[in-house]
């Protein structure tokens, strides 16, 4: 069975009533897909590998059986850790975790003073959450034990197990006891990822949905063309012209986007910005006001096109394309999520266009190609019947 069946509970799955009030809360009472098939391998303890699109309940899916085997042990010793690759992922896992128990999580970054995180630890959380850098530190600081680690996930696993960061995962693994449980997801599984995943863990139990076509079914494309030089002026003009309410745009370059936010912002256009070098406390600053509302842009670089689950982004745009497809599809997947719609534009040169073309192709979108024409977004054969009026 390949559908969701709404007629299954959080309970049917295994789920204890305590963890169920809470998501009730939340106003969270169906479990989707992903959450019925994953939810109940995990709470039998197998080690599990799973793909499902952005924007599904993948946290969830691992978080809650894992929440509810961690309350269930005797000793307040044994823990979990998370590995994500980027601060904005990992923080959203944190915020995630503090909202369904009440065991301790606690964050552990690069970036932020290692003093401060070993003081955090002589609390003894039990769910441990950061990039495999700092924690791999700690670990050969003898300050965080693993011997009493009962479970292991690796959430964007692709990125986990990629070149820049992959040793550095496998030696953090290296640390975890063998009978201890694994846990690995992307909304991306590649062969070479599966088959490196498959290296290091034995008794892989593969959830692999088929794909729901959120691309195609919940995202309308358009196509903006223009020359390099007049992109950002072609950004400011869409965000006049379509007045979003909530927008991310996406540069390749880390370099350009305090170069994109100034100009916008010298227009009186209000936004913010997010890239790799974005000092922490500015980080945290910037998404927080971009969730709540205060700040309506940000400009980002593809450090948050992975885990940045804030409700309510109408609008992507992306002022180039990634040189790796699997980044569009996570751009792209930053709108439509929990079911609603949302809109992706490329602002592209030819060369872009071309590009975009066979991603269009290739993932079975429809592209509708789009201009800005007397303060409004168009299309290209409108332009005659607004010359005539």
């Amino acid at each position: 069975m390949n559908e969701k069946n709404d007629d299954i509970t959080f309970s049917n799955l295994g789920l204890k009533e305590s963890i169920i009030q809470i998501l009730s809360k939340l106003d969270i009472s169906t479990p989707s897909l992903i959450q019925q098939k994953t939810i109940p391998e995990v709470l039998q303890n197998k080690n599990v590998v799973f793909e499902s699109e952005t924007g599904t309940g993948k946290t969830f899916a691992y978080l809650l059986p894992l929440i509810q085997n961690l309350e269930n042990c005797k000793s307040n010793e044994d823990k979990i850790i998370i590995l994500a690759p980027t601060y904005e992922l990992a923080s959203q896992i944190k915020l995630t975790a503090s909202q369904v128990t009440s065991l301790k999580a606690s964050l552990f970054i690069g970036g932020t003073p290692i003093k401060r995180q070993i003081e955090v630890l002589k609390d003894k959380p039990q769910i441990i959450i950061g990039n495999p850098s700092r924690i791999l530190e700690l670990i050969h600081l003898k300050k965080l034990k693993t011997s009493n680690v009962r479970a292991l996930v690796l959430d964007e696993a692709d990125r986990l197990v990629s070149v820049e960061i992959a040793d550095e995962t496998k030696k953090l693994i290296s640390t975890i006891p063998c009978d201890a449980q694994f846990i690995a997801c992307t909304a991306t599984l590649n062969q070479n990822t599966k088959h490196t995943l498959k290296g290091l863990f034995s008794n892989l139990s593969e959830i692999i949905l088929p794909k729901e076509d959120i691309l195609s079914r919940k995202i309308t494309h358009y196509a903006l063309f223009a020359e390099s030089r007049d992109k950002i002026s072609t950004l400011k003009s869409f965000i006049l012209a379509e007045n979003p309410e909530k927008v991310l745009v996406f540069t390749s370059r880390a370099d350009q986007v305090e170069n994109i936010a100034q100009k916008l912002q010298y227009k009186k256009v209000d936004c913010m910005a997010l890239h790799a070098k974005t000092d922490k406390k500015e980080r945290k600053a910037a998404i927080d006001r971009f969730r709540n509302g205060k700040c309506r842009i940000l400009i980002t670089s593809d450090l948050a096109s992975r885990g940045l689950d804030i409700p309510g982004i109408t609008h992507i745009v992306q002022m180039d394309l990634p040189s790796n497809e699997d980044f569009f599809v996570h751009r792209s997947g930053r709108t439509a999520r929990a079911g609603k719609s949302g809109i992706n534009v490329v602002i592209g040169d030819e060369y872009e266009m071309r590009k975009y073309a066979a991603l269009e192709k290739k993932f079975g979108l429809k592209v509708y190609p789009k201009m800005l024409y007397k303060g409004k977004l168009v299309n290209p054969s409108d332009i005659q019947d607004f010359s005539e009026e």
